[in-house]
């Protein structure tokens, strides 16, 4: 975790933003105390509605090759 003092944070906000944001703990001090620290929002995950997933899952047409013989077609296919 980075320690920047209160002047410095208030000049470089943004790139301390940008930073937390991106994952990394920022500390903040006044008078060579911690006062605060700065971390990114944790972003509230939505339920999945299972009944609509199997929905999903249902309607999607079977596949008639398996992944393997898929590669190799689209490998050795005219494509290249």
């Amino acid at each position: 975790m980075n320690t920047v003092n209160l002047a410095d944070a208030k000049a470089h906000l943004s790139e301390l933003v940008s930073r937390a944001a991106s994952g990394e703990a920022v500390c903040i001090t006044r008078r060579g105390k911690p006062v605060t620290k700065l971390t990114a929002v944790q972003a509230p995950r939505r339920p999945i509605d299972l009944a609509a997933l199997r929905t999903l899952t249902y309607s999607m047409p079977i596949q008639t090759e398996t992944a393997g013989e898929f590669i190799r077609r689209m490998r050795d296919g005219e494509r290249y």
